[in-house]
């Protein structure tokens, strides 16, 4: 009897057959407890967000420094790195943040509570999308804990980048393609190539993949005339929407080419990307950046492995007659995705990094097919449990799995996994706020990250804005970087005042140590720039850099490791 009870409330599909209150309750029940734990994590997540005010996730300081040009458009004048950053930002993800303007929200808090609102988002349809492939409430909920538990592992729903919108979209865009809705593919469509393109071209090749039918052994094109103007309506959607933002874009193209990348330190281990290994099997199974199975976790996500085997013992796994032919969209997502992933490491760098097409993807669709493979397991469990009467041993197992699912992210050092930095320098960012809103700091310190995003000021290098993907823009920027490391570490005051005229740099901010040789043999970053950081060690093995002397006399703020120079000083004491 307590089999029966457990296996209707766990297992029993809603069918047209089923009551309607009583069915109405548990799908309720089940959705409600999916929100429970997605508002638990987003939470846990948000409140390392709000513990200090210079706190802000890591690549936003790419995409929102530049974005305060929409509440002042004095900032930032002529900027290499603001200007570059607007350049490559999704055009609808803009929009986004100029509506937040207009109403004067700050970008910074609306990028710390946003993630409410698409973990929300994301949730609900994840629940209805396992529902409609498996009517079964129960999958719903796994489908949904397991995609939030993946999501808080990674930087996938906090990071305040357009990114964070690419779970919503591509549910939203599978749950519109299984209801058969022109008008919400349509919609959602549109708006995944106006703030993440990428997934646009996935489910691009989702609508081409749907044209064609496997039957007994062939491939048959689709008599559904409705497929076909499906497809062209997205073909030209994207055309549309996708065309503009290339053109945005390409002012610091060509994208570099793989063969170039491969002679760049950036590219390789300890550099800005570490794109290439010399371990091939990482490279096209786990790079961060190169494999098709990234960032994949937690581990129960491996579950939805199994869907395909089960669906092939349907005797014996009797719920398996209630999964929908919608289920076949699962492999569609995967073909695609792999399709794009061989097509952007063959274009190396022209679709952005492969990975980006299978680590988001991939995730949603293990969550769905894990879910859907654990209750399919359970079911056939309980079963043979009322046929064999092994009750304990059952309710046991279910009590063990339950509680390994929901109580696996207590077991992890860190959980959520949030990407939030906080900014150590607060008497800087304040002294640096009321200066003019033209200055320029030269800086190696990878403190000057912080500052376009804190004080809203302009510096002339940062390792957060050392992207080697566009030539025109990393060019420019490598050619300051090195500028600068050898103006830092000469001997000869007039090569620093060259370097100073040459870029009007204002303020230069140095970490104490800066005049050490470990602050040079030591940072993996300062190490791409070669022969230039070489020449600096070089340099201050024989004599002590000009600027080291100059620290006492021209210093305008100090911290605990930092100290502020004002360059009118530096440059007086080269008239000297």
């Amino acid at each position: 009897m307590l089999i029966s009870l457990l296996q209707k409330f766990l297992t029993a599909p809603i069918t047209q057959n089923s009551k309607q209150n009583q069915s109405r309750l548990t799908v309720i029940f089940w959705y409600s407890l999916s929100l429970t734990f997605a508002v638990g994590y987003i939470f846990m997540g948000l409140r390392q967000a709000f513990t200090s005010k210079y706190i802000v996730s890591d690549d936003a300081r790419e995409y929102i420094s530049w974005i305060y040009r929409y509440f002042n458009p004095d900032l930032f004048p002529g900027d290499l790195i603001a200007d570059y950053f607007q350049s490559v930002t999704p055009i609808g993800y803009s929009i986004v943040y100029k509506i937040i303007a207009a109403l004067n929200i700050d970008p910074i808090l609306f990028g710390k509570i946003f993630p409410l609102v698409l973990g929300l988002i994301t949730t609900s349809y994840c629940f209805v999308v396992a529902m409609e492939i498996l009517p079964v409430p129960m999958v719903g909920f796994l489908a949904s804990l397991l995609l939030n538990q993946s999501l808080c592992l990674h930087d996938d729903l906090f990071s305040a980048t357009p990114r964070d919108f690419i779970y919503p979209l591509v549910l939203a865009f599978i749950y519109y393609l299984i209801r058969s809705s022109v008008f919400g593919i349509l919609i959602v469509f549109a708006l995944q190539c106006l703030i993440y393109p990428i997934i646009g071209f996935i489910n691009l090749l989702i609508l081409l993949l749907r044209l064609f039918r496997w039957q007994n052994g062939q491939i048959t094109i689709s008599h559904n005339r409705k497929d076909f103007i499906l497809f062209v309506a997205a073909t030209i959607t994207a055309g549309i929407l996708i065309l503009p933002y290339t053109i945005q874009s390409s002012q610091f193209g060509p994208t570099i080419t793989a063969a170039v990348a491969r002679t760049m330190p950036e590219y390789w281990d300890g550099g800005r990307f570490r794109y290439f290994t010399h371990n091939i099997i990482s490279y096209w199974f786990d790079g961060r950046d190169s494999g098709f199975f990234a960032l994949i976790a937690p581990p129960q996500l491996l579950f939805g492995l199994l869907l395909p085997i089960i669906l092939k013992f349907q005797s014996h796994f009797l719920l398996t007659k209630q999964v929908k032919d919608e289920v076949k969209l699962l492999l569609q997502v995967v073909i695609a995705s792999l399709i794009m992933f061989f097509t952007a490491h063959a274009l190396a760098f022209k679709l952005h990094w492969p990975s980006r097409y299978t680590h988001h993807t991939f995730k949603i669709v293990l969550a769905l097919a894990a879910a859907i493979s654990i209750t399919l397991i359970l079911d056939a469990a309980l079963r043979w449990s009322r046929q064999n009467g092994r009750q304990i041993l059952i309710l046991g197992t279910i009590t063990i799995l339950g509680a390994g699912l929901i109580l696996y992210p207590s077991s992890l050092k860190v959980f959520p996994k949030t990407p939030y930095l906080a900014g150590q320098a607060t008497t800087l960012y304040i002294f640096l706020q009321k200066q003019p809103q033209n200055i320029v700091i030269a800086s190696t310190s990878q403190e000057a990250d912080n500052i376009p995003i804190f004080a809203q000021r302009k510096i002339l290098v940062g390792k957060e804005y050392a992207l080697p993907i566009h030539t025109k823009y990393y060019a420019q920027f490598r050619q300051r970087m090195i500028d600068l490391i050898n103006a830092q570490y000469t001997d000869d005051i007039n090569q620093i005042k060259d370097f100073i005229q040459k870029y009007h740099v204002t303020f230069w901010l140095l970490e104490r140590s800066a005049f050490l040789p470990e602050y040079i043999t030591k940072n993996t970053w300062l190490q791409q720039y070669q022969p230039a950081a070489q020449q600096a060690n070089a340099n201050l093995q024989k004599t002590l850099p000009v600027l080291a002397t100059l620290i006492n006399s021209c210093a305008v703020l100090e911290t605990d490791n930092l100290v502020l120079l004002k360059t009118e000083c530096i440059k007086a004491v080269a008239k000297t």
